[in-house]
């Protein structure tokens, strides 16, 4: 049993890496607050999936822009630095959420302007962070750390959602955004407390110059370049997220409380892959899994459209709690967690294992761009394919397309399927 455990080596060898997890941890979860509240508040404000996806768009343009440049940077300065400056904007950006939600402000303009602003300090965040985990925990231990952060990411979109749907119910959008802006506090502790981290050799100066090196050194790796293909074909064709408001509200019942559910049964997945992670590093075809994740992925998006479709059908209890369409549907969620979370660990260890110290911030800003962007941009395909199709079969179409789309990529470039961490080739 023990062997089928997370390893926790990199918490015991890294004390840095254990502070960084915890901070993480801590904010992850409210960070997971805002985000459903963000969606809840934006439904409320307009009563539109096609306005909760267009959230998508104001957060993608800046995380696109700041995501690749942020990268560049992190490859040319002080890595703590970048990371501490960046967290402190995110910080003040959650700060000024909740205070339009206290001053009753009720306007998506406002709040549309407020996802950019923190979209676009995450895009510099995010990438240094990337590239400082093989700093601080060394190649060897990349598998089993990346696990105990899906480990982390599963516990806060678990409880997160949950809890977001209930505090947006029972307490109002302000307290809901407060806890934020207080659990983020230890994620600026717990970047404070990293060691300097300056760049290996001679850092290639911040620019476009640089972000250009990083897409040249993308676009002559194969297997690199297709972690990030193989994760748009699954986060741009079968993003459930945008649906959600509506399909709780309207089509299965229960409201802000049923989409929080729907939410934690993903998390759920997660959790419980990042739980039992042990085999992760004994399994070498990490190509192979990558598949087969994406694949297992957008079935589970697509069995999820058809319990849409068939809840439509029938009627919502009228005393507006969940029907029993919610069962099959929250293990569909959870099913698609478990795939995502499993390829996320794969595709993130190939990346930083076939991409030298050098160019890491850069291919993780690229990498950032894509993981965090190509669901937006699925937000708004969804959002808007909805407004005409339904929801349900959205998402039943997508899961089938993210399907399609996956294998037709394997036989494009049949080498990622030989892909093998005991001899890795980017």
């Amino acid at each position: 049993m023990a062997r089928l455990l997370a390893d926790l080596t990199p918490l015991r060898e890294s004390p840095a890496f254990k502070r960084l997890w915890i901070g993480n941890a801590l904010a992850a979860v409210g960070g997971q607050l805002t985000l459903v509240a963000v969606s809840l508040e934006v439904y409320a404000l307009t009563g539109s999936s096609l306005h909760v996806g267009l959230l998508g768009a104001f957060a993608l343009v800046p995380l696109v822009l700041t995501g690749l440049y942020g990268g560049s940077i992190a490859d040319a300065h002080d890595r703590r630095k970048v990371a501490l400056g960046s967290a402190l904007v995110l910080w003040a950006a959650t700060a000024a959420i909740a205070a339009q939600a206290w001053l009753g402000v009720d306007n998506v303009w406002v709040l549309y302007g407020l996802v950019a602003i923190h979209s676009a300090a995450g895009g510099i965040n995010q990438p240094v962070r990337g590239a400082i985990i093989p700093a601080i925990v060394g190649l060897k231990l990349l598998p089993a750390a990346n696990s105990l952060n899906m480990v982390t990411f599963g516990i806060a979109q678990m409880v997160g959602p949950l809890l977001g749907g209930l505090l947006v119910a029972q307490v109002g959008f302000g307290w809901t955004y407060s806890i934020d802006v207080l659990t983020y506090a230890a994620a600026v502790w717990s970047v404070y407390k990293l060691p300097s981290l300056p760049p290996s050799g001679t850092p290639a100066k911040a620019g476009l110059r640089s972000v250009i090196e990083g897409f040249r050194f993308l676009g002559s790796q194969p297997n690199v370049r297709m972690t990030f293909l193989i994760d748009l074909a699954a986060m741009v064709l079968a993003a459930p997220r945008a649906l959600l408001p509506a399909i709780g509200a309207v089509l299965i019942g229960g409201g802000e409380l049923t989409m929080g559910l729907l939410l934690a049964a993903t998390a759920m997945g997660a959790f419980l892959a990042g739980l039992f992670s042990g085999p992760v590093g004994r399994i070498h075809r990490q190509g192979v899994a990558v598949f087969v994740c994406v694949s297992v992925w957008g079935a589970s998006i697509g069995l999820f459209g058809v319990v849409v479709i068939l809840a439509a059908r029938g009627p919502i209890p009228a005393d507006g709690s969940a029907g029993v369409c919610i069962w099959p549907a929250a293990a569909c969620m959870a099913l698609a967690g478990v795939a995502d979370a499993i390829s996320s660990v794969f595709r993130t260890t190939i990346l930083q294992t076939a991409t030298p110290d050098h160019l890491r911030g850069r291919l993780q800003g690229v990498f950032i761009v894509v993981v965090a962007g190509g669901p937006r941009l699925g937000e708004m395909l969804s959002g808007t394919v909805a407004s005409g199709l339904g929801e349900g079969t959205t998402l039943l179409v997508g899961g089938v397309a993210c399907i399609v789309v996956a294998a037709s990529l394997m036989r494009w470039e049949p080498g990622f399927l030989r892909y093998d961490a005991r001899c890795p080739r980017s």
